[in-house]
């Protein structure tokens, strides 16, 4: 609330988001706002990270809290500014359900950290194609028919479509970014299917002025960003990186999903780009002497990823120097927050008409992107980008 005092002794109150637009004049006070509107977003797949995401709107926007979000503001919008229109799944479990019940339905097995209200929000069908492996046949049943997406996007107000499929799902992906294109969506891709990093579908987005951050989403705390604060520490203080390794097992749907190797491709890829871009310099490292990605399937583990990382390198006068880090933490929960930020930041850029600063967004929030950076550099970038004038 702010109160500001005008002539004649009168006082007037208003509240609003920053920033909007007012206007004082004396004898007669008029004030003219201009309030932010919601950014209303689609989610594609209605799995774990959408169930952590989900508990996690309801719960910032409900609680007066700023504890565990890496960002409370960005360009004047907060979590409660973000709003869940549509959601679409294949899982004849969740398919017309409201998206409070759907996101709490097996195979779903993350942790419930807060009780959703009913959203309004019906969850309609999607087209399945590549977006089951073989491993997750005898646990989700398929719809057989698909609704009309792009209608979906554009009768649902959604500006934002956040892509939440499961790992490997290259087919599908692509698929629903043209839609997020015909329909003239923005398109977040959180999954390790190479969308902003191939430059003929960068060009595609580019080419409509359609928003576009991606590819594969970092945790809040996971794995990649601090195997890859290890190897940044090491090349900042001198010390090469010889060998490296990070193994990671879980219990969640992706886990399971990624014991088909032809779906993991992608996946490895993307974590040991983020890793071994930082890594020496910018000099990366030999093929050889990297492994990183997931490692097993450990269905007792559920939602929880277990990590383990070493780093073996070189200081001075060429004297070994080892470090072995062992991380535990809930998988989807450890996502969720770095998506509300890509959220925001997709909606601010498209407002100021500034897309060419997501490429930094991505950087920033993605393994993947189409141009990698130093995360301390990106994120100097971008807080002067967002709190400028």
């Amino acid at each position: 609330m702010i109160s500001k005092k005008i002539p004649e002794g009168r006082k007037i109150s208003w509240d609003f988001h920053f920033p909007a637009v007012f206007s004082l004049k004396h004898p007669k006070t008029k004030v003219a706002l201009v309030e932010k509107t919601k950014i209303k977003i689609a989610l594609l797949g209605v799995g774990n990270c959408s169930s952590s995401l989900v508990q996690g709107l309801q719960y910032y926007s409900q609680n007066m809290t700023e504890d565990g979000l890496i960002s409370d503001v960005i360009g004047g919008y907060k979590v409660e500014d973000i709003e869940v229109v549509a959601a679409i799944d294949i899982n004849k479990n969740k398919v017309g359900k409201d998206l409070s019940e759907a996101i709490f339905e097996s195979p779903n097995n993350s942790i419930k950290f807060y009780d959703v209200e009913s959203t309004g929000v019906i969850v309609q069908p999607g087209k399945t194609l590549d977006g089951v492996g073989k491993f997750l046949e005898n646990k989700i049943d398929p719809v057989d028919d698909s609704c009309d997406v792009v209608e979906l996007l554009k009768s649902s107000g959604a500006e934002i479509l956040v892509n939440l499929l499961p790992v490997g799902s290259d087919e599908a992906t692509k698929h629903y970014a043209q839609c997020s294109i015909d329909a003239n969506v923005g398109f977040i891709n959180c999954i390790p299917v190479f969308i902003a990093r191939d430059k003929v579908w960068k060009k595609k987005f580019d080419d409509r002025s359609v928003p576009l951050v991606g590819d594969d989403i970092k945790s809040q705390v996971g794995a990649t960003i601090v195997h890859r604060a290890l190897a940044q520490l090491f090349s900042d203080r001198g010390v090469k990186l010889d060998h490296t390794y990070q193994l990671n097992v879980g219990g969640n749907m992706d886990f399971l999903n990624m014991l088909e190797e032809d779906r993991l491709e992608t996946k490895r890829t993307s974590k040991t780009s983020s890793v071994a871009s930082v890594a020496n310099r910018g000099k990366g490292l030999d093929s050889n002497n990297v492994r990183i990605g997931p490692s097993d399937y450990v269905e007792w583990l559920k939602d929880k990823k277990k990590a383990f990382m070493r780093l073996e390198g070189k200081a001075f006068g060429g004297v070994p120097l080892n470090i072995e880090v062992q991380l535990e933490v809930q998988d989807s929960p450890n996502s969720a927050g770095v998506i509300i930020d890509a959220i925001r930041y997709m909606r601010f850029f498209t407002e100021k008409g500034d897309l060419q600063s997501l490429d930094l967004v991505s950087a920033w929030l993605m393994k993947a992107p189409s141009t990698p950076g130093k995360d301390s550099d990106l994120l100097d970038k971008l807080h002067d980008l967002t709190h400028g004038n």
